[in-house]
């Protein structure tokens, strides 16, 4: 599941998770909808834009772990503000790791599968 609120990362990034890594995505502009649609979809991960309007990602990653449904989801947050301070905070509120934007789009799923530790086949 790709959540953020621009409209073009939200394309590179599933164009680089499909057409590069092979994953099937969900890309949402909200936060409170991919709170809801992760209770019933069961992502197996969430690839999350920590600057968001409404409800932002530290916000959204705590509602997540809040639910027996979501709590146990790999949480990877996009920002671009990735300094040893934020990094540490975000992992603090449980997400698995961090990808500094811009980011590059022909190893963004590497990437994740690194952070994630997902090996094999794509999600």
């Amino acid at each position: 599941m790709v959540v953020d609120d621009d409209d073009d990362i939200r394309t590179i990034a599933d164009l680089a998770l499909r057409e590069i890594g092979g994953w099937q995505t969900i890309c949402l502009g909200s936060s409170r909808a991919a709170v809801l649609l992760a209770a019933t979809e069961r992502p197996d991960v969430i690839l999350l834009d920590v600057m968001m309007p409404e409800l932002d990602g530290q916000g959204t990653i705590k509602r997540l772990r809040e639910d027996p449904r979501t709590a146990g989801i790999p949480v990877v947050f996009m920002t671009a503000k990735a300094q040893p301070a934020e990094l540490a905070r975000y992992a603090a509120l449980g997400a698995v790791g961090v990808i500094a934007k811009p980011f590059d789009p022909l190893g963004l799923a590497d990437e994740i599968r690194r952070l994630v530790g997902i090996h094999g086949d794509p999600p």
